[in-house]
């Protein structure tokens, strides 16, 4: 069982939080700049009530955090957390390529 150096979320309940179409495209936003709400539905052209909700389920997951400014609250992506869900596909593939040359015998 592979120990995970992500504290918030373990990588298979990140993976469901990014297969969704919608929370793809918010953290692909992200990666450019923080961004409040409205700007998220601005350019994803989906509602508030539901940028709302997938901005809840990214925080839940640990990949999004939120920094209050006035009346807005703008969000920017934990990027440790990225690096250790990379980390952890980089080893996986690591280990299919060394698993490529071996066999468990019938």
């Amino acid at each position: 069982m592979m120990t995970s150096p992500i504290a918030d979320a373990s990588a298979g309940s990140l993976f469901k939080v990014l297969a969704d179409p919608l929370r793809r495209r918010i953290v692909e936003l992200l990666t450019q700049e923080q961004l409040c709400t409205c700007h998220l539905v601005e350019e994803t052209g989906a509602g508030q009530t539901t940028i709302s909700n997938a901005l809840r389920l990214l925080r839940e997951a640990g990949l999004v955090e939120a920094e209050p400014c006035g009346r807005f609250t703008y969000y920017r992506l934990r990027p440790e957390v990225l690096h250790a869900l990379a980390g952890e596909v980089a080893q996986l593939a690591a280990d299919a390529d060394a698993a490529q040359t071996r066999k468990r015998p019938c």
